[in-house]
């Protein structure tokens, strides 16, 4: 057990995987623990030295992946520990090493990742930024993101309290499997409000700036970071070097298909806070899955890396107008020619997730299979290129240009590989006959000393006259022959008795054990040969990655546009025109999502702001009268327009917008404490304090968590700030079922009043479910409230209340009437106490006795109730 204890003790947060022969053993805490999580039996082998069973399980090696997944899914880190010399050669006990660790970030195994998202894993390192000579700074956040099952890696950073926010969002958004930060990080104080999300230590060393900056340049074969746009990027440096070490250190082989790094600029892209994501379903629908998101909705993508690229870039949309105009004509030029779309999407049927396939290779995982689908992946390129042959965009032309079909590469894998070979090349029988003259030669003997067995069966079977004897093969006796019980006097003197079962028996021969030794010898040099030569051809494929890496990104833009272009014409979208104006003018939008599950079909509206007449939409009308769809929608028009999509609507002039925010719909955070309406008044401080007048912001009821005057008192603020800021006025959408906000737009020159339009006949409310210029006085509360299927008597009740608020009437004791059925106790209270100078007058006056009262008294005390009046 000593070398297990060696390789536990240097692994000690990670349960550890110990080859013995065909399986993975655990010991200790770690079986207890695993047998318990993956539901397998607990067993126990030889007493340690104090006399006590040590705890034991196991799985089998060649099902370990599945295991492993199923214990990094429930939060564990998995070391694997393997034989990594031949037991046959070795002399005493065989050596064994950890060849990595398995995470939720290093997680690369296919049937354990969704094809269509990438599993990030984040590094983090604050560092504080220098300022002359002596004086420190504000503290940098660093972050280094990678998706390590394709290679993607990406870094930023992000400065100050702001900084450290757009860490926590960008988290929220990005939803990395795994966090990485230095051990001398508090996280609990540092980033308090990551949840959910594993935590992983680094030693802080793997950091510091010029180790890292050393292991940066190692990976990427650089002497300098110049050409990454981060030589003096230290935060970033030192987060992307530490995630680099990391897995260097936990993955202990080739990490080939990491050669590119991205230093991303924050104002690159269109900010969608993880509200706003969450609010517009962009990638998740409210229930967390794919199924009712924008994404679903539009993803028409054939391969699995061109669903990801898609999803990149709704994630991140563009916000420089050249790159989006680009992506656009690419989009446009896909759907005007239908008939090489078509065929392009055909042939990409015939591409498998290349991203991930030369990952596996890079690091070891690769099976003969992933070699075959590089191959047949790389056959598609010509006709690609033939197909497309009639594309002049400047960014379809580039990516076309990305394009390598890999001739070199296909020959030798096609020379070497079969064609449907086995999935592991321990299997054998996965290179082609013709591929190695010594492997043939190998071949050659094995099967005819099989010949001569077949041969020596038929025999066997004349010389003794046993008709059913037959020569049989398993691992663990070698050949035999086997003679049923019946027979078993037949035997001849030469047959030496090797298993006995409940059939009859078995035996060997001189000549059957000689033909065994030539037949086994030769196999076993088969499969080391076998073995070799993938090994040397997966070198070979490690060798091109770069290559195939170019490849799969364009070929995965290519299928993004081509996608995008397929949802334009199948659901009616038109090309949006973007501009760096002000101004954004739609007509007919509909909600991209919202009108696929319309049975009745969708109302479309139209849409205008700007920064002279309507930068402050107030928008009212009825509860389901569709206020919150086209706040979304709206919304949704920017997203997908500066992602490069077409968009749902006749016509879309839209202006470049920075930052999209929408505060729709209620949500409360209870982990942390926070009512609705705190998390509301949260998000909508955000707002206030971050937006510019770039951004594009909506509004949905707004004040409305709290008592009335309150929430009717913030709304009122918050409109006006944003209406009249001299810092930032952003276009923004207000709905509201404060009636009273409408009177701003009479106040405030840029707020224009529009509502959805409702109507009633027989008591029934009609949604018409268009927005219209002017106001609404009301939001057909209580008929809402019956259609979904309040009692009668409280819908009545609530009538007579209405009536009554509404008429402001008075009852004997001075309290609102509320209409007063006969069965209201006497008892019971009004919705408002008689406090106000009005109701202590109307008392007064019913105490009054005007019969005993003189005309001089009557005056006097006229005038000393208009002297009590405030104000007077």
């Amino acid at each position: 057990m000593r070398q297990y204890l060696d390789a536990k003790q240097q692994n000690s947060d990670a349960l550890l995987f110990f080859r013995m022969g065909d399986f993975y053993e655990m010991f200790y805490e770690d079986a207890v623990t695993a047998a318990r999580a993956l539901e397998i039996t607990l067993t126990s082998r030889s007493k340690d030295s104090k006399g006590s069973e040590i705890p034991m399980c196991g799985v089998p090696f060649h099902a370990a992946d599945g295991y492993i997944a199923q214990l990094v899914k429930k939060g564990f880190q998995v070391a694997i520990c393997e034989q990594v010399e031949d037991a046959k050669k070795s002399k005493g006990l065989v050596r064994r090493e950890v060849v990595r660790v398995v995470s939720p970030g290093t997680l690369i195994d296919s049937a354990n990742l969704d094809a269509r998202k990438p599993a990030f894993l984040m590094a983090l390192a604050p560092r504080v930024a220098t300022v002359g000579a002596a004086n420190r700074g504000p503290l940098v956040y660093g972050v280094a993101l990678l998706d390590f099952s394709t290679g993607e890696f990406h870094a930023a950073e992000y400065e100050g309290a702001a900084g450290l926010q757009a860490v926590v969002d960008e988290i929220a958004v990005l939803q990395p499997r795994e966090l990485l930060v230095p051990t001398d990080v508090d996280t609990e104080k540092t980033f308090p409000k990551v949840d959910g999300i594993p935590i992983i230590r680094a030693e802080a060393w793997t950091f510091e700036l010029t180790r890292a900056r050393d292991t940066l340049c190692g990976q990427l074969g650089v002497r300098t970071l110049d050409g990454f746009g981060i030589e003096h990027r230290h935060a970033a440096t030192a987060a992307a070097g530490g995630l680099v070490k990391h897995l260097q250190d936990t993955q202990k082989c080739s990490l080939a298909h990491i050669r590119e790094l991205r230093f991303q600029e924050a104002s690159q892209h269109l900010v969608i806070d993880p509200t706003t994501f969450r609010h517009l379903e962009v990638v998740e629908a409210a229930d967390g899955h794919r199924d009712g998101s924008l994404l679903e909705t539009i993803d028409r993508t054939v391969t699995a890396m061109g669903g990801r690229c898609l999803r990149g870039w709704l994630v991140r949309p563009l916000v420089t107008l050249e790159r989006i105009q680009d992506r656009l004509d690419a989009v446009e030029e896909f759907a005007f020619h239908a008939v090489a779309r078509a065929k392009f999407r055909e042939l990409l049927k015939n591409v498998g997730d290349l991203e991930r396939l030369v990952a596996r290779v890079s690091l070891g995982s690769a099976g003969p299979r992933d070699l075959v689908a590089i191959r047949e992946s790389a056959e598609v390129v010509p006709r690609v290129r033939t197909v497309l042959t009639d594309f002049q965009g400047p960014l379809i032309s580039s990516l076309l240009g990305e394009l390598d079909d890999l001739a070199d590469l296909r020959v030798e894998i096609e020379k070497m590989i079969t064609d449907d070979p086995p999935a592991h090349a321990r299997e054998g029988q996965c290179i082609r006959t013709g591929a190695n003259a010594e492997l043939d030669e190998l071949r050659s003997v094995s099967q005819g000393a099989r010949q001569l067995i077949s041969e020596m069966e038929e025999t066997e079977r004349a010389s003794t006259g046993i008709a059913n004897l037959k020569i049989r093969f398993n691992r663990v006796f070698g050949y035999y022959i086997e003679v049923t019980r019946a027979n078993l006097d037949s035997i001849p003197a030469e047959y030496h008795r090797k298993q006995t079962v409940s059939a009859g028996e078995r035996f060997t021969t001189p000549a059957l054990k000689e033909y065994e030794d030539r037949i086994l010898g030769a196999d076993e040099r088969i499969l080391e040969r076998e073995l070799a030569l993938f090994e040397q051809l997966i070198r070979r494929v490690v060798s091109e990655c770069p290559r195939i890496q170019d490849t799969a990104r364009a070929l995965a833009g290519l299928d993004g546009l081509a996608a995008m272009a397929e949802t334009a014409v199948a659901l009616n979208y038109t090309k949006p025109h973007l501009h760096d104006g002000d101004e954004f003018r739609a007509t007919d939008v509909r909600h991209p999502v919202v009108e696929r599950h319309t049975v009745d079909g969708f109302v479309p509206n139209d849409v205008l702001l700007n920064d002279s007449t309507h930068q402050l939409v107030i928008l009212t009308g009825p509860n389901m009268g569709g206020k919150s769809t086209y706040l979304r929608q709206t919304a949704l028009l920017t997203v997908l327009a500066q992602a490069g999509s077409f968009v749902p609507a006749k016509d879309a002039k839209l202006p470049i917008v920075d930052q999209v925010f929408a505060r729709v719909g209620a949500s409360d955070n209870i982990a942390r404490g926070h009512s609705t309406f705190m998390v509301e008044m949260e998000e909508t401080a955000r707002i206030l304090h971050t937006a510019t007048s770039r951004s594009l912001v909506l509004l949905d009821e707004i004040g409305r968590g709290t008592a009335t005057f309150d929430g009717l008192s913030i709304a009122w603020a918050v409109a006006e700030h944003l209406a009249t800021n001299a810092v930032a006025r952003p276009r923004t959408l207000f709905a509201t079922h404060y009636h009273e906000l409408t009177d701003l737009a009479e106040a405030l020159p840029a707020v224009v009043n529009f509502h959805v339009e409702a109507r009633e006949y027989k008591d029934e409310v009609v949604f018409l479910r268009k927005v219209v210029p002017g106001r609404s006085d009301r939001s057909y509360g209580i008929q809402v409230a019956r259609l979904a299927g309040l009692p009668p008597k409280v819908i009545r009740r609530a009538r007579e209340i209405l009536d009554g608020l509404e008429r402001d009437e008075l009852s004997r004791s001075g309290q609102p009437a509320m209409g007063t059925p006969a069965n209201l106790a006497q008892t019971q209270l009004g919705l408002f106490q008689a406090s106000g100078p009005d109701d202590q007058i109307a008392g007064r006056l019913r105490e009054l006795d005007i019969d005993r009262l003189s005309p001089i008294d009557a005056l006097a005390w006229l005038v000393e109730v208009k002297r009590s009046l405030p104000g007077k």
